[in-house]
């Protein structure tokens, strides 16, 4: 092949299947099955849903034997359909979310083909898939790829029926789009609750009115088939969780975890109005100079009216309102903002880059590169720096694991994203996608692996440990890690431990624990790696 012809070869495979599936293989499942579960997230949630199946209470997620209010039930329910076809594994829980992530891509292709073409599809959903947020939501065992995929179908189903209404189609048609959207709300009202019905409600009002379409938008409002639709799927779970707890599942969820999370600041997770300001380009990544490098182009269709504005204004409405309302929540996370990425992908699609603002388009991605290619030092030297032990525990694990061969890949990665840079020949969105591949691979073997084993690994082989053992009476003490209840396949109570009891807990923290025992009474350890440990409370007169 001569090296001429190369950008033509280049483009021809990121247009076909082939380059699409292999961008879901490297970012939504690649090691996804055998990576210790992450806590707090994906501990918490696959453990609530254990204990759901082991108690036989479907309606009612517990979290080591305390109620769970976080979330309505839809995701446990689909974790538990999972699980009970895989078993209690990594990838029994994480399936779903993939699966879901993989129906939020195939939805996003549709919806461009609709309203664009199939380049724009394939260009969108590659890159959607090889978003750096995305893909660590798309094998995580949470809420939020289920919710995503919702929010997504609801605000395409809305646009449809903008363009059903726009374009005289039959009522027979748009009657059939308002049922899916409203099913669309009462799916994602029990995935994650108010804020799967808020954002559609509030953007496709913004939106109709700005199109002048007000009295459709107030037509499907008050379809009362859809919500009728709506409420045959939401209050069946209600009345039942109501029926099994009372009224303790609506103050915990919807005045705790909805109107006091964004009132206040819930388990640090404050932020200031800047927040995602600075939290936007490393949600994008490697595409976020490609936002940049197109912000002007996006910002002329807010003052046109013809049909392509008007799809690129229901885009941009969709991701500003969700970008300004998180900017003034009390509680802030970066993945709050995918609820408005979505759209981001299909604009970056339609706006894809041949050649101009290259440099803009890469240097995000260059500086990305460039810190991983570090990272191996940046660890060393901060292990070198940390006085606490829980922080030196983990630096110095760190430092140990990105210190073998593969750490050479890390440099190789930067120095590809340079030559793509450089290659003046290759259009922009190509050479962007292609480092997208390159980031997945990488985060994938070499970032992800490494990271989770020191973070993680310790609490799956204490559980494991506990496991084979035997050992049923066991609590923890000051330590949040969920998983090891999952790993076990026990809840573990957190309190202070009795005689003959194993207490789980942080190594820096066991002499808290030495100091609330009773007189007489002692610890002693049957298992340490790390930040973890295992010790048993016995008596003094038996060392």
């Amino acid at each position: 092949m001569q090296f001429r012809s190369l950008p033509l070869s280049i483009e021809r495979f990121l247009l076909s299947p082939f380059s699409l599936l292999l961008a879901l293989f490297l970012a939504f499942f690649l090691n996804s099955y055998s990576l210790p579960l992450t806590d707090v997230d994906e501990g918490a949630f696959s453990e609530a849903t254990r204990e759901m199946m082991a108690r036989g209470n479907l309606v009612s997620p517990t979290l080591n034997d305390a109620p769970r209010h976080d979330k309505p039930i839809l995701i446990y329910w689909a974790q538990a359909a999972s699980v009970a076809v895989l078993g209690v594994s990594e990838i029994g829980f994480r399936l779903p979310s993939i699966v879901f992530a993989l129906l939020w891509v195939f939805a996003l292709f549709r919806f461009c083909v609709r309203h664009g073409n199939q380049m724009t599809a394939q260009i969108a959903s590659l890159v959607m898939a090889l978003t750096l947020v995305v893909g660590f939501i798309a094998k995580a065992a949470i809420a939020d790829a289920l919710l995503n995929l919702l929010i997504a179908l609801a605000m395409f189903g809305i646009y449809d029926y903008f363009v059903a209404c726009r374009d005289g189609k039959p009522a027979a048609q748009t009657r059939r789009l308002l049922f899916g959207v409203y099913v669309a709300l009462g799916l994602g009202f029990l995935a994650k609750g108010p804020v799967a019905v808020f954002f559609p409600l509030l953007i496709s009002g913004l939106f109709f009115v700005s199109a002048g379409a007000w009295r459709d938008w107030l037509k499907a409002v008050f379809f009362w088939p859809g919500w009728l639709l709506f409420l045959a799927i939401v209050v069946p779970w209600h009345v039942a969780v109501y029926l099994d707890q009372g009224d303790a599942f609506f103050r915990g969820f919807y005045l705790k975890h909805n109107i006091n999370r964004y009132a206040d600041t819930f388990e640090g997770h404050g932020g200031r109005w800047w927040y995602y300001f600075a939290v936007l380009p490393f949600i994008l990544l490697p595409f976020t100079g490609w936002l940049f490098a197109i912000a002007g182009k996006l910002a002329g269709a807010l003052r046109q009216s013809d049909s392509d504005a008007l799809f690129e204004r229901f885009l941009i409405i969709w991701f500003g309102v969700v970008f300004a309302f998180f900017s003034f929540s009390g509680t802030q996370l970066p993945h709050y903002l995918l609820y408005g990425c979505t759209p981001v992908f299909i604009l970056l699609a339609r706006h894809r880059l041949d050649f101009e603002r290259r440099w803009l388009a890469f240097v995000p991605m260059i500086l990305f590169a460039l810190l991983l290619a570090v990272l191996p030092e940046v660890l060393a030297f901060a292990a070198g720096k940390a006085s606490r032990p829980f922080e030196k525990f983990l630096l110095d694990g760190l430092t140990i694991a990105f210190a073998d061969e593969a750490r050479w890949l890390l440099p190789l990665l930067l120095v590809a994203v340079v030559g793509l840079a450089f290659w003046r020949r290759l259009p922009v969105w190509q050479g962007l996608v292609l480092a997208g591949l390159l980031q997945a691979a990488t985060l994938a073997l070499v970032i992800a692996p490494r990271a989770i084993e020191v973070t993680q690994g310790p609490v799956r082989e204490a559980a494991m440990f506990v496991k084979q053992s035997g050992e049923t009476n066991v609590v923890a003490w000051r330590i949040i890690m969920p998983s090891f209840s999952v790993y076990r396949q026990a809840a573990t109570p957190t309190r202070v431990p009795e005689l003959g009891q194993l207490v789980f807990t942080r190594t820096d923290r066991k002499h808290e624990v030495q100091a609330l025992l009773a007189p007489g009474l002692t610890l002693r350890d049957v298992y340490q790696r790390s930040f973890v440990t295992l010790a048993r409370v016995e008596r003094e007169d038996k060392q």
